[in-house]
């Protein structure tokens, strides 16, 4: 079965990684979102693909999720009692992607081509693909009036300001990268992972061509929200936010044009009549990962419901 993965932020990573267990390259492709990319004190900076990179290379620090393990702070605590520009945190191995990742794009190369290169140095043998080589940006617009660059909203803010919607800055004359939309073309399994629906998946659906070949495939997605929360991130606030109830149905909703399944947790179980109703094939089980055995189990069990929705669906 070939199976291609939708994601962005911690969750979808360690998803994906789960799924790396089980899946050699020829049968797991994953599309990163890259809207939350963003240019910082000169670096081209892109979280969710180092995010993804890191994880399914092994280097991912296991205390937050994002950045490099045994990482040092040297320069950012030199650059911070400089009073220099530190509201992000950039540790020094850390520093060394944006280096070359910002050098090479200044030599004219694609995000894509760059991030082949630098999973092939980390032993990343799975594809991994940047939905577009294009720049997207998450807006983040807020009940001010102000809008946002996403980092701004996610990291210096803290999440703070109220959302009331989101732009994808550049996404309409963006291009998919080619392999990855003759990834989904070969694939039997679209999963999007339990990343954010707003601020993750969102951006890469809006790069034309995705949604649009998605919807001929048997698609499943995995819920970020359990018990009205999410575990990481703002997911939940930005439902509420928004006027929607944080819930795994309110997920389900939000992919219901072309959701086959829906995965979510026994937490949530109440609401399977609700998802089936929408004839969306449901699967309830424990989603929540602490550690990389429950990430294959996860996996495991969202392989074996993705090629049973397949055999029911034929």
């Amino acid at each position: 079965m070939k199976v291609v993965a939708l994601a962005g932020g911690v969750g979808g990573a360690k998803l994906v990684d789960g799924f790396a267990q089980l899946l050699g390259p020829e049968s797991l492709s994953v599309i990163v979102n890259t809207g939350d990319d963003f240019e910082y004190l000169g670096l081209q900076i892109s979280p969710d693909l180092d995010t993804v990179c890191y994880t399914l290379a092994d280097l991912a620090n296991p205390k937050t999720g994002w950045g490099l393990q045994d990482e040092a702070w040297t320069t950012f605590d030199t650059l911070e009692a400089l009073g220099g520009l530190a509201w992000f945190h950039l540790g020094d191995k850390d520093l060394a992607t944006h280096f070359y990742r910002t050098e090479a794009l200044k030599q004219g190369r694609r995000l894509s081509e760059i991030t082949h290169e630098l999973c092939m140095k980390w032993g990343v043998t799975h594809p991994v693909y940047p939905m577009s080589d294009d720049p997207v940006r998450t807006i983040v617009k807020t009940k001010t009036g102000e809008s946002l660059g996403f980092q701004e909203y996610f990291v210096h803010q803290a999440c703070q300001p109220e959302v009331t919607g989101f732009e994808f800055v550049g996404a309409d004359i963006s291009q998919p990268v080619p392999a990855a939309m003759a990834a989904i073309e070969a694939a039997d399994l679209v999963i999007l992972a339990p990343s954010n629906p707003w601020v993750s998946i969102a951006p890469i659906l809006a790069v034309p061509g995705y949604l649009d070949l998605i919807t001929e495939k048997r698609v499943i997605a995995v819920s970020p929200i359990i018990g009205g929360k999410a575990l990481k991130g703002p997911a939940a606030k930005m439902y509420t936010e928004l006027g929607f109830d944080p819930s795994a149905s309110a997920v389900a909703d939000h992919y219901r044009d072309f959701l086959t399944g829906f995965v979510f947790d026994t937490i949530d179980a109440a609401e399977l009549e609700k998802i089936r109703r929408w004839r969306i094939i449901p699967l309830v089980t424990d989603i929540i990962m602490k550690d990389r055995s429950d990430r294959s189990r996860l996996a495991k069990e969202v392989l074996a419901f993705g090629a049973s929705v397949i055999n029911r669906s034929q």
